[in-house]
């Protein structure tokens, strides 16, 4: 199995690193623009395959000419947001587009059958980017399934239970439209309800909306960024497609809506492996199906301006 990451800045690197360590691929290759970077990332890579005794071949490129014969590519390549800045990850669409759009020609042409998780914010428009010009039957983005962690994580800590015992998924956006779909939650086995109603309490779930919300931003403005969430999300993704788990992950990839005039990538609890199986929407309740649909539009509308300024 062949993984490349394009893009090793403060995401890229602890995500191979992850990916490196579950022992998931025999031949990784690394590639950034900036110069010597990538190379330098391997040499780090290399030491720590030393420790922990993984025949893995390590190759680094700072093109994307240098990545040939990938089984599945990871995009992680962009500006990200600045720290300290009020900002959104739609406003980095149009500068980012064009990124993943040079990315995608370049790496369909020299990497036939390969599989494409698209990292770069913002995450949904830029999948159905790489989407449109790498024409590859699997491309999704990583959606919202790093907001599920974050909501089961939070979900336990809120309750003072084992974070083993809560399930739960957010859908729609990676961003502003991100959507708890509190019918999928649920607590050692109980729907969310019960279970709060066999402990005669009330779930604070504005507070929880709100720490989804932003817990990303306060991250970001006093580390300088995320990593370590983010590349546990990205592994958990990568993990199931080379094993063919067929696990459920909230990972976005296309649907098509009515009012919207192409499939969009928007984030659904999934089931994934070697293929991109089906998904829970259909289970929803009207009112998160609702909910999807305005993401989807947020969405959509933000790739068309992307798309747009690329063409």
């Amino acid at each position: 199995m062949h993984i490349a990451q394009i893009g090793i800045g403060r995401v890229g690197r602890p995500c191979m690193y992850s990916i490196m360590c579950a022992d998931l691929s025999d031949t990784i290759t690394v590639c950034d623009t900036k110069p010597c970077l990538a190379e330098a990332f391997a040499e780090d890579l290399k030491h720590a395959a030393a420790s922990l005794k993984l025949d893995v071949e390590i190759n680094a490129c700072d093109k994307d000419e240098g990545v040939n014969g990938a089984d599945i590519i990871l995009v992680s390549a962009g500006i990200p947001r600045t720290p300290g800045v009020k900002m959104s990850r739609r406003d980095l669409a149009t500068q980012n587009a064009d990124t993943i759009k040079n990315i995608s020609l370049i790496l369909s042409v020299r990497n036939p059958g390969a599989k494409y998780v698209v990292i770069s914010n913002p995450v949904d428009a830029m999948g159905m980017i790489c989407k449109k010009y790498t024409g590859a039957n699997f491309v999704i983005s990583t959606g919202t399934n790093l907001e599920s962690l974050r909501l089961r994580s939070r979900l336990a800590e809120t309750l003072n239970v084992r974070l083993t015992q809560v399930e739960g998924w957010v859908g729609g956006e990676h961003g502003d439209a991100a959507i708890i779909l509190w019918s999928t939650v649920k607590v050692s086995d109980l729907q969310i309800e019960k279970y709060m109603g066999s402990r005669g309490e009330t779930l604070p779930k504005n507070k929880i909306d709100s720490y989804l919300k932003t817990v990303s931003k306060f991250i970001v403005d006093n580390i300088g960024g995320t990593e370590y969430g983010p590349a546990a999300s990205f592994r958990d993704i990568t993990r199931a497609i080379v094993r063919n788990t067929n696990e459920v992950l909230s990972i976005a990839a296309p649907i098509k809506f009515k009012d919207i005039s192409e499939p969009t990538f928007v984030g659904v609890p999934t089931h994934v492996g070697q293929f991109i199986g089906s998904s829970f929407y259909n289970d929803l309740s009207l009112d998160e199906k609702e909910g999807l649909k305005q993401a989807a539009k947020a969405i959509y509308q933000t790739y068309e301006t992307a798309a747009e300024a690329v063409e």
